[in-house]
């Protein structure tokens, strides 16, 4: 694949939109150190930076981590993503437990309601599917 004109021009827009906001001189953007305002400081399309010129992207939130010792914005969405989800995931963890717990109990319970001592007749069907529930004598 031989190397297109435009995108050497966009990769050294890119190169240069990123010292910019690194060094805080934005001239074209919010100045924030995120990929929209590296598009938009470079002039570019944000579809052509992630596309086209993605390697730059990622020397760029390299650069971001290593140059200000900050968490790029989308790592950090991500990273807080990933601590709600593991949060929920406890939650229906202790919630499935508990389910199975009342599964178990309520289990238990109708096998005592429902047994019947030597004592008692068998329920008959009081017609159709319904059958009478009657209590062992005690």
């Amino acid at each position: 694949m031989t190397p297109h004109p435009e995108h050497d021009d966009e990769r050294g827009r890119i190169r240069e939109a990123a010292d910019r906001l690194l060094a805080g001189q934005a001239t074209n953007s919010n100045g924030s150190l995120t990929i929209v305002a590296l598009a938009a400081e470079a002039g570019v399309h944000r579809m052509a930076l992630l596309k086209r010129h993605a390697d730059l992207k990622n020397e760029f939130y390299e650069r971001v981590r290593v140059e200000t010792k900050q968490v790029p914005e989308n790592e950090r969405r991500l990273r807080e993503t990933v601590t709600k989800l593991k949060r929920t995931i406890s939650n229906q963890k202790k919630e499935i437990e508990e389910l199975r717990q009342q599964v178990t109990r309520l289990a238990l319970a109708g096998a005592v309601l429902t047994q019947t001592t030597g004592s008692s007749p068998p329920p008959t069907p009081a017609g159709g599917n319904v059958i009478p529930f009657h209590l062992p004598a005690t």
